[in-house]
């Protein structure tokens, strides 16, 4: 179960922009972690960021914090990252590997 600390206010996802709980080790563990940036350069918050595997399947989503800022965990591999917002929507492949893989996702409107 996931701590109150932890989880936004009215939403049971963790934090986004808390740090990695000590337990994770990174020589096992595959960590996608990153913000969302629109046009300007500004930080996005609010904005959803989905998973999707290497089919383009739906894996997971979460709300980027209000620093812009959101985290997944995976299987190292073939990723696609996708932005919606009101600032736009943006798109990002990544190949993670064991660790953090840190990556900035920019958002437009079409």
């Amino acid at each position: 179960m996931t701590s109150p600390s932890n989880v936004a206010a009215g939403c049971a996802a963790p934090d986004q922009s808390a740090p990695l709980p000590a337990s994770v080790d990174l020589e096992k563990e595959t960590v996608i972690t990153g913000i969302v940036r629109n046009a300007d350069g500004e930080a996005v918050g609010g904005a959803y960021v989905r998973l999707l595997d290497a089919s383009g399947e739906f894996t997971a989503e979460v709300v980027t914090s209000p620093e812009g800022l959101f985290r997944f965990f995976a299987a190292p591999g073939s990723w696609t990252l996708r932005a919606l917002s009101r600032h736009g929507n943006g798109e990002l492949a990544v190949d993670a590997a064991r660790g953090i893989n840190e990556v900035a996702l920019s958002v437009a409107v079409a």
